[in-house]
């Protein structure tokens, strides 16, 4: 474990949203890369849990708990000072660690947004009841977001399936019960 910061148990709900790019200038101030264009969820929360690297020089082990002082948008990335990272050699030493925050400390999401995370795993049908797959992935296209599933075709085969997610395609998502309903047909 690196000095000064205190080993912790990874939160079960806990969801990989950045990691450390590098130093930031010479008091402790560290450099975040955000995995969303919107990193509310980085400024929501004063505790963030940090694994190692997966590659490259791993400068410590296990799950250590950062207690953010300040994170704010510096360009196109986030830069953050923690109360455990004092000089610039902290801050380096912190260098790849990826950043975990609980998923129940982002922010709540307006009425009819959804974080990405929570689209995952759910199933896709449409309004006659057909089942379209389930939501892998979902893509940026720049004006639209698209909902990227798996589903199985009609000789076993793992398919592909996009669906545009706006409110032209998309009827409602169901969190509760794990269910998007679209306005879409299986053959499209």
């Amino acid at each position: 474990m690196l000095p000064g910061l205190e080993a912790a148990a990874l939160p079960a709900d806990a969801i990989e949203v950045g990691r450390i790019a590098d130093a930031w200038g010479i008091k402790g101030w560290f450099k975040v890369l955000p995995y969303s264009a919107d990193p509310e969820a980085l400024f929501s929360s004063k505790r963030w849990y940090l694994l190692p690297a997966e590659k490259g020089a791993k400068t410590f082990a296990g799950t250590a708990l950062l207690r953010v002082r300040e994170a704010k948008t510096h360009s196109d990335t986030v830069v953050a000072s923690a109360h455990e990272v004092d000089d610039r050699a902290a801050a380096e030493a912190l260098k790849g660690a990826r950043i975990f925050i609980p998923r129940s400390s982002f922010p709540t999401a307006a009425p009819d947004e959804y974080y990405w995370v929570d689209l995952l795993g759910l199933d896709v049908v449409n309004r006659e009841g057909v089942a379209l797959g389930r939501v892998r992935d979902l893509l940026s296209t720049g004006p639209q977001t698209v909902l990227v599933l798996d589903y199985a075709g009609e000789d076993g085969k793992a398919l592909e399936r996009m669906i545009p997610f706006v409110s032209a395609y998309v009827d409602g998502v169901d969190l509760a019960a794990r269910r998007i309903t679209v306005d879409w047909q299986a053959d499209y």
